[in-house]
């Protein structure tokens, strides 16, 4: 009886537990002001403004290793298509110019990491 007793708590308790976690955040907020996009091997939060692009890669909250890593980010702006590359820069990738970026901007972030599968990502600017 006791054990079915225990069985019944742990069974509870693992339930409980399950809806904490689907219920709270999964580390996905931006760190940065960026627009964070998970992909299937990284995290990357990209911060687009009209005069710089960044990109941080994280794998399981853990900042990535940029070195030797190169990046594209594809700017939609209705029928306008622009393609920046970005190259690393201490602990992000990095381009700097001139960037059609307004709210509605949509985006695609390829990031390639040396001995990681290729990482791409859609946003959209808030």
């Amino acid at each position: 009886m006791k054990f079915i007793q225990m069985l019944g708590a742990l069974t509870a308790a693992m339930a409980l537990a399950g809806a904490a976690h689907a219920a709270g955040s999964h580390g996905h907020e931006p760190k940065r002001g960026g627009i964070v996009v998970e992909t299937k091997s990284l995290d990357l939060e990209v911060v687009a403004k009209p005069d710089l692009i960044q990109i941080y890669a994280e794998d399981h909250g853990k900042a990535v290793d940029l070195a030797g890593a190169k990046a594209k980010v594809t700017l939609l702006n209705g029928t306008e298509k622009s393609e920046v590359e970005l190259v690393p820069v201490g602990d992000k990738l990095e381009a700097k110019g001139t960037f059609k970026i307004a709210k509605g901007t949509k985006g695609i972030a390829t990031v390639n990491v040396p001995k990681r599968a290729a990482s791409t990502g859609r946003f959209e600017v808030k």
